[in-house]
Parts: structure tokens; sequence; C-alpha cells
């Protein structure tokens, strides 16, 4: 039965962490009812804000959980260059079209070896980093570089203290808005957190500090401009499946998958009860989501029955 006032949809952006799968366990039919999108030809983009590991490793994470995903960022260069689809959106990767957009050439990053794989940024040493011009502070969850030294360096390179100074004024990109716990690391993060605070989301090359990922209008808009420009990325989209109509994002998070950009842009919101979910999420909000379904797998099952998509039921 279709969901009460449930638009036609165009194209679906789902949520991995806590709706495909909590932990190392897929939620309920996730596999099958992922897969059986696939088989529908109906349009989709999984959609993370995870910076402390690259795109390929939660592709493979995924694969190795049992979903059927395509993992089309290994050739970083054609994937930056909006030259080939992208099945998976993370904030790192997110990061990586705005260091092009900004013409950032040597930030520096505090994120794990995993993510700065996918920027390609190589380590270095102390007395590379007191010389090497940075022109931008890039900041991820990760623990082991979110300690004083390294956050009063990235301070510093803000602040223009730093001891080789860029042509132009750094800027401060970060993968998603997340509190830092400021008790834990003392006065660094205070200082670098009052910058963190201006924050907003990247739109020109005149930002002094951005931030990437959901649920920013930006990250929202380039992952369907994706969905738009490329269909499906394992075939031909659905007979079934309508050329127009709305894009629903599939969370469990109501502020973090649903909130934001998704709101702005008029996204059909669909909240699971599922990862984070807790009872009363559906309502705690000033916009409630527009739909509410126990699990990723029964959203599915609900979308191809109102297609009339055959195929062995989730």
């Amino acid at each position: 039965m279709q969901a009460a006032g449930r638009p036609p949809l165009r194209g679906l952006l789902i949520d991995i962490s806590g709706t495909l799968h909590v932990g190392s366990q897929p939620t309920s039919f996730a596999v099958s009812a992922l897969r059986r999108l696939q088989r529908a030809g109906v349009p989709f983009r999984l959609c993370s804000n995870t910076s402390k590991e690259s795109t390929s490793h939660v592709s493979q994470r995924l694969r190795e959980l049992g979903f059927e995903t395509q993992d089309i960022t290994r050739d970083n260069v054609a994937v930056n260059s909006g030259q080939s689809p992208r099945e998976i959106w993370t904030s790192i990767g997110a990061i990586a079209g705005v260091m092009q957009d900004m013409g950032v050439r040597r930030p520096y990053a505090l994120l794990s070896d995993s993510a700065r794989s996918e920027l390609h940024l190589n380590p270095l040493d102390e007395k590379e980093e007191e010389n090497t011009p940075f022109d931008a502070v890039i900041v991820g969850l990760c623990p082991a570089r979110l300690d004083y030294a390294h956050l009063n360096t990235a301070f510093r390179i803000l602040a223009r203290e730093h001891p080789t100074l860029s042509e132009r004024q750094p800027v401060l990109i970060a993968a998603h808005r997340q509190p830092l716990p400021r008790r834990c690391f003392g006065r660094a993060v205070t200082r670098t957190w009052t910058i963190h605070r201006g924050d907003r989301t990247c739109s020109s090359r005149r930002e002094s500090s951005c931030v990437v990922g959901k649920p920013t209008r930006a990250f929202f808009e380039a992952v369907i401009k994706d969905l738009d420009g490329h269909g499906c990325i394992t075939g031909q989209r659905g007979s079934s499946v309508p050329q127009d109509g709305r894009v629903a994002i599939i969370g469990d998070d109501v502020e973090s998958d649903l909130g934001g950009g998704a709101c702005e842009l008029g996204l059909w919101r669909v909240l699971v009860r599922t990862g984070k979910y807790r009872s009363g999420d559906d309502t705690r909000t000033a916009v409630p989501p527009d739909e509410v379904v126990d699990s990723f797998a029964a959203f599915v099952e609900n979308l191809l029955s109102d297609l009339n998509v055959n195929g062995a039921a989730v």
C-alpha cells in the first residue's frame, strides 16, 4: 500500500550507517532490498558523512556485508572532474570536489590515513610542516590528530601565525557539523571552535570556512545533479520509474540526514526506525519527516509495490 501522500519519486538518496547497516550487521533484509532496487532500475545514491575512512573503504565494507556496490571511486581524477558517476557519496569525496572548486593545493589535514589517501595527501614531517605554506585546514573525524599540538597548528595556520604563510587567507573546511569535545583537548579546541562556529556551506572562492557533507544543501545538490545526470549506475531506469517527480532521502537521523538542505530542497524525507532512531524522533523537530517506516527494506517493499514492480518480496 502506498504511503499516504507520497509523491512520485524519480530517485533516492540512501543513508548508509544506521539505515543499511548498524555496526557490522545489515539492517533487516537491507541487502536484498538494495538488490531489488538495482534490478528494478530505481536510481539511487548511497550517502555517508563518514570522514574517518576513504570512499573506497566504505564501498569495500559494504561489499563485505553482502551489498552489491559499484566502486567507481578508484579513478579519482575522472570522478572529481565530474566525468564519472558515483554510487557512493561521502564527506571525504565531497571535500575533494571542494578543494578543486576553491583551488586548494596544500591543505593541513586533520584526517585519518585512509581519508588522506583519497585526497592524495602525503604525510609531512615536522620540518616539512613548518616550511609548507598551507592554504587550508581540513578537519574530519580522526581522534589521533585532534590533540593540542595538531589543533594548535591548525589555529596558527588560520590565524596566519604559521612560520610559512600562504599567499592567501587559508580556508577552514569541515567534513560535517560535529561538535568537538572541548573538555578533552582544552584551550586549542576552544580557540579553533570559535572559527568553526562561523562556518557556512561552500558557495564561492571567497568563503573563509565551509562545511561539506550531510545535511548541507550543497552536498545534496551535488548528489542530485549526479543522480539526474547519470541515473542508474547498474543499468537502465525501470520503465515504471517516473522521469520527473521528487527525490527522497532515507535515513535514521532526523537532523543529520533529514534536516538542513533536505528541507530547503523539498526532498521527500523518510525516517527509518533503525540505527540512531529513538522513540519520539519523528515529532521532536520543527519540520517532521514526511514518512516514517520500520526499516529501509520496508520502504523498498512499499515503493516497489506502488511501482508495480515484480520480483521476490523482501
